[in-house]
């Protein structure tokens, strides 16, 4: 089963940058798709990004733009500029096999415990 550690969250002000890291442990491969998610309260857990390797990435359209995927074989990273109070939220990240687009299902066996995003008005 592959475990996952989200970091790097925390309180910034709106227009500011935060870096998120997350280290996946257990069985995954080079051609597994990892992606980000986030949950807010109140609100369902929402894709944001994913990527497979190198320039083959996914962004939803809420982060287009403003946030960008990459990873280091079983590390993926989520860089947030221009951050807004809307993007408060818990961040999430989980891996699968299977094409980019598989990844803005939100539905996997289990979580991390995710790392608090802030962003104050």
């Amino acid at each position: 089963q592959i475990q996952f550690v989200e970091s790097g969250g925390g309180l910034v002000q709106t227009g500011g940058s935060l870096r998120l890291s997350c280290a996946a442990s257990g069985v995954i491969f080079s051609f597994y798709a990892m992606g980000w998610y986030r949950q807010a309260p109140g609100k369902q857990r929402e894709f944001l990004a994913a990527i497979v390797s190198g320039a083959n990435t996914k962004y939803a359209d809420t982060v287009k733009g403003r946030f960008t995927i990459s990873r280091d074989k079983n590390t993926v990273y989520l860089q947030m500029n221009s951050l807004k109070p809307e993007d408060t939220a818990v961040y999430y990240c989980n891996a699968r096999p299977g094409t980019l687009g598989t990844m803005t299902n939100p539905i996997f066996d289990s979580w991390g415990l995710g790392t608090q995003v802030t962003v104050s008005s």
